[in-house]
């Protein structure tokens, strides 16, 4: 089964994201754009893969270790970009997470203790976004671009992460399903 952990964003912040997706798509340009859905809208903390049951158990197990290292924080989402960074052929279009020091560690700890069980180390460092739109093939989105400029400080709200979560993702034509596989609360 394909996994990742991730924190899931309520609903309140999810539907201030998908107020900027509903302005975005009305762009001409945005017929290029693979739109992410309210479900698919997570801030992923570490992408594992293909993994099989007993792979899944010891992941668990290791996670529901890490969750009480950390205390509850605010997520704060704010700004608009794309990468790679730039106006010419973006490839992702993101709203921004701001790095926080209680974010930053959650991620590493994960991260290293994922290392440990042969999952690899991602090789660039951890920039906290929330993937909104996937191009579909290289082109020139000026005036999309132009448009997400417009919101480029926007602060779009906050929440208060007291969990994250091991997702399954089920690819679908129609796009991916995301199935809570377990929970684990912070401190």
């Amino acid at each position: 089964m394909r996994t990742f952990i991730a924190i899931d964003l309520t609903t309140g912040l999810k539907a201030s994201v998908e107020a900027l997706v509903g302005e975005l798509r009305l762009i001409p340009d945005s017929r290029n754009v693979r739109w992410v859905g309210t479900a698919g809208m997570h801030l992923t903390l570490k992408f594992l893969g293909e993994i099989t049951e007993e792979p899944s158990a010891r992941v668990s197990s290791i996670l529901e270790r890490i969750a009480p290292r950390h205390q509850p924080f605010e997520l704060i989402l704010e700004k608009t970009g794309a990468f790679p960074p730039g106006r010419r052929n973006p490839r992702v279009l993101w709203v921004g997470v701001v790095p926080s020091p209680p974010l930053q560690a959650l991620q590493e700890d994960i991260e290293g203790q994922m290392e440990k069980l042969g999952f690899p180390r991602e090789e660039r460092r951890f920039h906290p976004h929330l993937t909104i739109g996937r191009v579909k093939f290289p082109a020139r989105l000026d005036l999309l671009m132009r448009e997400m400029d417009k919101h480029r400080e926007q602060m779009f709200g906050e929440m208060r992460v007291d969990k994250f979560i091991l997702f399954q993702s089920i690819l679908r034509p129609s796009g991916a399903v995301y199935n809570i596989l377990k929970e684990f609360g912070l401190a």
